[in-house]
C-alpha cells in the first residue's frame, strides 16, 4: 500500500513539474519524452489533483487556463479508458448520453460545415462564405451546452472536492464563446481580412475540439466516479431548464435497483410562521414564484440557500447550485465583482449595488441587497433580477382594468 501511495505522489509531482515547465516556456515536444518515460497511463483524477495543488500553491487560475490546451495535448494519449465506463453514454436521456450526442453534433458542424472552407482556395468559392456563416451561426448554440456544464456538472464536482477543473474549463468556455462571436463578426467583413478570418476560425475549431476531449475524457470520468444515481437524475431534470442542442431528448429515470436507499425526499408541506403572519409551505412557494422578478438568497457563509422558480426567469437556475459557493456560480472573468460586492456588504461599506445589461430583446436589471438582522448582523445577500424592457416603455396613466 505504501508503495502505491508513494508512486501516486511521485506521479502527481511529475504532472505538476511538467505543467510548470510548460508554464515556463518549454514546448510540448520537450516535455513529452519526460512524460512518456514516467507514465504508462494517468487517471483524470490525478490530473485534477495536480491542477488543484498548483492553484492552492498560488498559481492563478488564469495561468492554468493558458496551459489547458497544451497539457491536454500531452495527456491525451494517456488517460486510462477504465475511467470512462461506457454504459451511461448508451442510455437514452442520461446526461452523459446527451452530452456525447451534443458533442457529436458539434464535431459534425466543425468537420462538415466549417473546416472544409478554411483555406484561401476554398474560401474563394462564391458560396463558401455563406456556408461558413451558416456553420458558425450553429455554433452559437454552444452556449446552451456550456451552460449545462457550468450550472449542473460543476456544482457536483465542487461538492466532491474537484475544484480546479471547473474553474479552468469555465474560463476556456468563455474564451470559446468570445471566439465564436469574433469569427462571426469577421465573416461580415471578410473581404480584406481573409487570412485573419481563416486563422481565427481554425483556432476556434481547435479549441472547441480540445474542449470536447476534456469533457468526455476528464470531466465525465470524474463525475462517474463520484455521483449517485439520484444526483444524475437531478442533472437530467435540470437540463430541460437550460435546453439542448439536440432534439427529442427522452426522459431518463434510474432503475429502481440503482436508486440510492434513503435518498432525500421533499419535505412535507407545513406552516411557516413569520412575525407578520403565517403561510403554508405550498402558499409561500407559490407566492415567491409568482413575483414578477427572480430572487436568490446567499447566506453569510457565501452559500446559495434559495432561489425562486418563476415562469419567466432572467437567468437559468438549477437546483444543483443549492449549497454552492456563490463565487463558483459566476464565470472566472467576473467573479471578482461578485466577491467585492459580498466583501463590501459584510464590512458594512455598502447595502446595495445595481447593474443593468442588454440580453437580446431583454433589458435586465440586477440588484444586490445586503440582508441584515434587526441588530444589524450580516445574514447574506439578496439578488433580484428583472426584465425591465416593457416597464421602461410605460407612459401616462392607467386607471381602468384591462378587458
Amino acid at each position: 500500500m505504501s508503495e502505491y501511495i508513494n508512486n501516486r505522489q511521485m506521479r502527481q509531482k511529475t504532472i505538476k513539474d511538467i505543467i510548470r515547465q510548460l508554464h515556463e516556456g518549454k514546448t510540448v515536444d520537450e516535455v513529452k519524452t519526460q512524460f512518456e518515460e514516467v507514465f504508462h497511463g494517468v487517471s483524470a483524477t490525478e490530473i485534477s489533483e495536480a491542477e488543484g495543488a498548483l492553484i492552492a500553491e498560488g498559481l492563478p487560475v488564469e495561468e492554468v487556463q493558458k496551459l489547458c490546451d497544451v497539457h491536454a495535448a500531452v495527456f491525451k494519449g494517456s488517460i486510462e479508458e477504465i475511467h470512462q465506463p461506457e454504459q451511461p453514454a448508451l442510455i437514452p436521456g442520461h446526461p452523459v448520453h446527451v452530452l456525447v450526442k451534443e458533442n457529436k453534433k458539434i464535431s459534425h458542424i466543425l468537420e462538415k460545415e466549417i473546416r472544409p472552407f478554411l483555406s484561401l482556395t476554398a474560401i474563394d468559392d462564391p458560396g463558401a462564405v455563406e456556408q461558413l456563416k451558416t456553420g458558425v451561426d450553429q455554433l452559437k448554440d454552444l452556449s446552451i451546452h456550456y451552460k449545462k456544464k457550468e450550472n449542473l456538472y460543476f456544482p457536483y464536482m465542487e461538492k466532491y472536492g474537484i475544484t480546479a477543473p471547473p474553474k479552468v474549463m469555465w474560463g476556456v468556455d468563455d474564451e470559446i464563446r468570445a471566439q465564436v462571436k469574433e469569427v462571426a463578426a469577421l465573416l461580415e467583413g471578410h473581404s480584406d481580412q481573409t487570412e485573419t478570418l481563416i486563422r481565427k476560425a481554425q483556432d476556434m475549431a481547435d479549441k472547441i475540439e480540445e474542449m470536447i476531449f476534456k469533457e468526455e475524457n476528464i470531466m465525465v470520468p470524474m463525475l462517474l466516479e463520484n455521483l449517485t444515481q439520484e444526483e444524475w437524475k437531478t442533472i437530467a431534470e435540470g437540463s430541460g431548464e437550460i435546453g439542448y442542442m439536440i432534439e427529442d431528448v427522452p426522459q431518463w429515470e434510474p432503475k429502481e435497483a440503482d436508486k440510492v436507499e434513503n435518498a432525500p425526499t421533499e419535505p412535507e408541506a407545513g406552516i411557516v410562521k413569520l412575525p407578520s403572519g403565517e403561510m403554508k409551505t405550498e402558499e409561500l412557494t407559490a407566492l415567491l414564484n409568482t413575483l414578477p422578478f427572480d430572487i436568490t438568497f446567499v447566506d453569510k457563509d457565501d452559500k446559495v440557500k434559495y432561489f425562486s422558480e418563476g415562469k419567466n426567469r432572467a437567468f437559468p437556475r438549477t437546483r444543483t447550485i443549492l449549497g454552492r459557493n456563490v463565487s463558483n456560480c459566476h464565470p472566472p472573468a467576473s467573479v471578482h465583482i461578485v466577491e467585492k460586492i459580498v466583501e463590501d456588504f459584510k464590512n458594512g461599506v455598502k447595502d446595495e449595488e445595481d447593474f443593468w445589461i442588454r440580453m437580446g430583446k431583454k433589458y435586465i436589471l440586477i440588484r444586490y441587497y445586503a440582508v441584515r438582522s434587526e441588530a444589524g448582523e450580516y445574514l447574506g445577500v439578496l439578488e433580484v433580477t428583472q426584465d425591465i424592457d416593457e416597464i421602461q416603455n410605460i407612459t401616462g396613466e392607467k386607471r381602468l382594468m384591462s378587458e
